[in-house]
């Protein structure tokens, strides 16, 4: 069996998402869009409360389609507040609409969301060496910047610590332990 990252429970879900997707460049601005949503939702909550709402939000929220949700009206807001497939908080659900709208400023502005987003890294991945998860920071100088900057543009439940997460989960930074199958993989 190989090593994982320490925090991969044996959830299959779970090790499914580190060892497929976690860590991995991501540059397909609908796929970015998704995990800004996922990491925003995950507010508050643990990361596998969202994975096993992940279905849900994609069916709710219309395939990420950013066009669509910045569309949204108030009927829509209360249908989602009663869909059980995600986080029925309206403050997450509103967020994720102004930030549908805010993500396509970007893109229009930049000619991509993700020309914007990888900016923050000087467009290529970070790779980070640690020997344990006790060394991962939970924010850094970049996740500080990025955080300011998509709330200057409107965005939403994009603290720095979520940033931070976005990071991790996008690619930007590879922060699988030294250990971990993953590490020389990403």
């Amino acid at each position: 069996m190989e090593t994982r990252c320490e925090w991969v429970p044996t959830n299959s879900l779970f090790a499914r998402y580190h060892d497929e997707e976690w860590g991995v460049p991501q540059h397909e601005d609908r796929k970015l869009f998704e995990l800004l949503i996922l990491e925003g939702a995950q507010a508050g909550l643990n990361w596998l409360t969202i994975l096993n709402k992940r279905d849900g939000y994609t069916k709710a929220f219309d395939g990420f389609d950013a066009e669509k949700i910045a569309r949204y009206d108030d009927r829509k807001v209360e249908e989602l507040l009663l869909n059980s497939g995600i986080v029925r908080n309206r403050l997450k659900i509103m967020a994720t609409i102004r930030n549908a709208g805010a993500f396509l400023a970007v893109a229009e502005e930049f000619g991509s969301f993700d020309t914007y987003i990888w900016q923050f890294v000087g467009g290529q991945q970070k790779k980070n060496a640690w020997k344990a998860m006790n060394e991962v920071p939970s924010r850094t100088f970049e996740s500080e910047a990025m955080s300011k900057d998509l709330i200057k543009r409107g965005f939403k439940f994009v603290g720095p610590t979520t940033c931070y997460a976005y990071m991790q989960a996008t690619g930007m930074v590879n922060d699988h332990t030294m250990d971990c199958f993953r590490y020389r993989k990403v």
